[in-house]
C-alpha cells in the first residue's frame, strides 16, 4: 500500500515583498510540518522579520502565497492569521511589567463573569486555565500572582509562548525566542520549543545564536539579501558551513554541492 506524505501545516509559496525599490525579500518559499521546528537564519537585512511579519499578517506581500493546512490566506492583519491559527511572540514580549502572569496571559481575552453579574472578570476561571497551560508546558512559576517584572527572562519568555498557546495555534512563530539569556533561562527556554514540538505544533524561530538552532531546528532555512541561499537539516551541516551560506562565502556551485551532498547522505 503506498504512503502519502501529509501535507505541511504551513507554506509560503514563492514570496516577494518590496519597500519602494528595495527587495526585502524575492521569491522565498519554504514549509514546515506539523511537529517540526524550523530555524529562519541570516545576517542583519536579511529578510527573517520580513518573513516572519509577512506570515502573521503585519505585512502583505507583493507576490506569493501563504497557505495553512492546506488553505491559501490572504492575511490582512494579526487577526487573520490568528484566525488561521497562527500566533507570533516577537522579541519585545509585550508583557506588562505591572500585570501578574494570569494577567498577562489573558491581556485582551479576558473571561468574564454573565452580564448580570456585572461583567467582572471571571479570576478563577482565568486561574484554572493558567495553571492548565503552564502545566502542559511544565512552566513552573511559584506564583502567578506577582508582577511580571518580578520573573526571570527566562519565565517572561515562556509566559508570553503560554499566552499565545491559549488560542491552540497550529503555528507558533518565535522571534529570536533566547536572545539575552542567561545559560539556564535559554535551557528552560529551548525545552519548552521541545515541548510545543511534542504537542505537534509547528514552530518557526528566528535566531542569531547557531549553538541553538543545532540543537533545536530540525530544518534550517537560510536567508541572505531577500532570498533564499539553503535549505538544511539536523545534523547534516557544520556551523562554519551555515555561518559561509548565510555570508555569501559559499558560491553558487557549492550551495548546490553541498545540498546534493545532504540530500544523498
Amino acid at each position: 500500500m503506498a504512503t502519502h506524505t501529509p501535507p505541511p501545516v504551513l507554506e509560503v509559496r514563492n514570496v516577494s515583498v518590496r519597500f519602494g525599490g528595495v527587495a526585502a525579500l524575492t521569491d522565498v518559499s519554504m514549509a514546515v510540518w506539523p511537529g517540526e521546528v524550523v530555524a529562519l537564519v541570516g545576517d542583519n537585512g536579511a529578510g527573517k522579520s520580513t518573513l516572519v511579519k509577512t506570515i502573521s499578517g503585519i505585512q502583505q506581500p507583493d507576490a506569493g502565497e501563504i497557505i495553512v493546512a492546506g488553505r491559501t490566506h490572504a492575511m490582512k492583519g494579526p487577526q487573520d492569521a490568528a484566525a488561521a491559527g497562527i500566533q507570533t511572540v516577537y522579541q519585545d514580549l509585550a508583557l506588562c511589567d505591572n500585570l501578574d502572569t494570569v494577567q498577562n496571559l489573558f491581556l485582551g481575552r479576558e473571561i468574564c463573569l454573565p452580564w448580570w453579574k456585572g461583567r467582572r472578570m471571571d479570576r478563577a476561571r482565568m486561574e484554572k486555565r493558567a495553571r492548565e497551560v503552564l502545566s502542559d508546558l511544565d512552566v513552573k512559576i511559584r506564583d502567578t500572582r506577582v508582577p511580571s517584572s518580578s520573573l526571570s527572562g527566562g519565565q517572561r519568555q515562556s509566559v508570553a509562548i503560554c499566552r499565545s498557546i491559549l488560542a491552540n495555534p497550529q503555528v507558533v512563530l518565535l522571534d529570536e525566542p533566547t536572545a539575552a539569556l542567561g545559560v539556564a533561562q535559554r535551557k528552560q527556554v529551548l525545552a519548552l520549543i521541545e515541548r510545543l514540538k511534542a504537542q505537534g505544533r509547528a514552530v518557526v524561530i528566528i535566531s542569531h545564536d547557531i549553538g541553538d538552532v543545532q540543537q533545536i531546528a530540525d530544518r534550517v532555512v537560510v536567508l541572505r539579501l531577500g532570498r533564499k541561499v539553503a535549505e538544511v537539516t539536523r545534523g547534516g551541516y557544520s556551523r562554519d558551513e551555515l555561518i559561509a551560506a548565510m555570508t555569501g562565502a559559499l558560491d553558487a556551485a557549492e550551495l548546490a554541492a553541498l545540498r546534493k551532498e545532504l540530500a544523498h547522505g
